[in-house]
């Protein structure tokens, strides 16, 4: 009897304790950082390009595979429509500026670029385009002026980047057919430190740096250049991989944009499954390796696309276009890896160089840049209504 008064008393006990194990609470974990982070820009592409090529093609395309979708007001300062520098430079650097203006805030201030940011982590960087490298979306990235046709100026900035470790894209002639008749493309191989070829093969991945510029204007489009871009971003992630501190690659498919300036449905849903066939290089990276975000926008709309039945019946849907200019109408911004769901509800452009860097454990960084500080800056003033394009 003693015997079971005993075992009845340690039953209890350990029934009393069980709920308080259970109850016990476990160390909140610390959210995954990204250490890589793709950026991706398609120029001129909001929700009516993407639902269009959908609709044309048949196909859920890349872009619905994304987790977390958000909404991002795209305007410019002082303007209810960006264009894509100023559109450029909010997403790259967190500052809204005036249209026109590249890596500069509106008092004509360099700001610094989430591709400066990382470089000075010690990440590796790349850009890759369709248009040229010296264009306005790629050259906020990297460059300081005050006027997107600045073209040569851009170049020289280019070449002279210490935190670039690949470019590939167009634009050859604003490197060796200049107005100043300097061969840049020589200066950078045999002073800077780059290797530059004009075509993506036999590319050595060994090399520090290197510029591929497959074309002396922009490159063609996508109908007659095949798959050059999700190629070079291919090439890109092969260089970049395995980094010891991450890399940093932005990707812009540029050419969505010309396509609805030209309201040209064709040659937009070429340009369209050509940037999704790029993201889903992409996605698919980064599902294999898990540690890399990947962030998928636009700088602003183009075209005033909707997708009409012009007799009202809802049978027939056709691609309208109401300008041939940009719109100041949202665009999206999908996301996915670790820090994906902070893009989510409605956010400026501006927000989302501080949303990756927070991803990557890292605080938003929004310093503007003076000389002092060791950027080397040749910005030459120019009229900059003169020098505005699209």
């Amino acid at each position: 009897m003693k015997k079971l008064t005993i075992l009845s008393l340690v039953a209890l006990v350990m029934m009393g304790l069980l709920p308080s194990c259970c109850n016990k609470k476990e160390e909140p974990q610390e959210p995954a950082k990204a250490l890589n982070v793709i950026y991706m820009i398609g120029d001129g592409m909001a929700l009516p390009q993407v639902y269009a090529a959908m609709l044309a093609s048949g196909e859920d395309l890349t872009f619905s595979q994304f987790p977390y979708i958000g909404v991002v007001d795209t305007h410019s300062a002082g303007n209810d429509i960006t264009d894509s520098a100023a559109g450029g430079t909010a997403l790259a650097s967190d500052h809204k500026t005036k249209n026109g203006m590249v890596g500069m805030n509106p008092d004509t201030i360099p700001v610094k670029t989430i591709l400066d940011v990382f470089a000075e982590q010690g990440k590796e960087t790349g850009i890759v385009v369709s248009c040229y490298v010296t264009h306005a979306t790629p050259a906020t990235f990297y460059a300081k002026v005050p006027a997107r046709k600045q073209y040569e100026d851009i170049a020289v900035q280019m070449a002279e980047s210490e935190y670039l470790n690949l470019i590939i894209g167009g634009g050859m002639k604003h490197f060796n057919q200049r107005k100043d008749s300097l061969n840049l493309v020589e200066r950078m191989e045999n002073e800077l430190g780059w290797k530059v070829y004009d075509t993506l093969a036999d590319i050595d991945m060994t090399c520090k740096k290197y510029a591929v510029m497959a074309n002396a204007d922009h490159m063609p489009p996508a109908a007659e250049r095949g798959d050059f871009l999700p190629r070079a971003v291919k090439t890109a992630l092969k260089s970049l991989d395995g980094a010891e501190n991450g890399f940093f690659l932005m990707v812009e498919g540029s050419q969505i944009d010309f396509a609805c300036h030209a309201n040209d449905s064709t040659w937009m849903m070429d340009e369209m499954m050509d940037f999704d066939y790029a993201v889903k290089v992409a996605l698919d990276y980064a599902k294999e390796k898990g540690n890399t975000l990947v962030v998928v926008t636009a700088d602003h709309e183009t075209g005033g696309l909707t997708l009409p039945d012009p007799q009202g019946k809802y049978t027939n849907v056709v691609f309208d276009y109401s300008t041939g200019s940009h719109t100041c109408l949202p665009v999206l911004v999908y996301a996915y890896g670790p820090g994906a769901e902070r893009f989510t509800g409605w956010m400026q452009n501006r927000d989302l160089k501080g949303k990756i860097l927070n991803a990557c454990g890292l605080e938003n960084i929004s310093d503007t840049l003076r000389e002092k500080e060791g950027m080397k800056i040749k910005a030459v003033k120019v009229n900059l209504d003169s020098n505005r394009n699209n």
